[in-house]
């Protein structure tokens, strides 16, 4: 006969997704150390990737000051590539 299937409260779920994605173990090392299906450990892990419940650690400072400078020059090779778009097409059109 089949065996029961075993129903592992939020708590339990959270922690195991938390054994995962705060050491260096694999989703099988930690399932197979607990004692439950690789399977059902990763889609915890996936459900709370997808639903933002495990969050990225917050930015550094310096990680800050970066991320700001270079969407400055995002923004600025932005405005120019659609500046050189224009000239281009306006020599292009000036040809015919």
């Amino acid at each position: 006969m089949g065996s029961m299937r075993r129903k592992f409260t939020q708590e339990y779920k959270d922690e195991a997704v938390a054994l995962v994605l705060g050491s260096d173990r694999t989703i099988a090392e930690v399932a197979k150390s607990l004692g439950i299906n690789e399977t059902s450990l990763g889609s915890w892990v996936k459900k709370a990737k997808d639903t933002g419940e495990v969050g990225e650690k917050p930015l550094s400072v310096s990680e800050r000051a970066e991320l700001e400078e270079l969407r400055k020059k995002n923004a600025q090779l932005q405005m120019d590539n659609a500046f050189l778009k224009k000239v281009a097409s306006f020599f292009a059109s000036d040809q015919k």
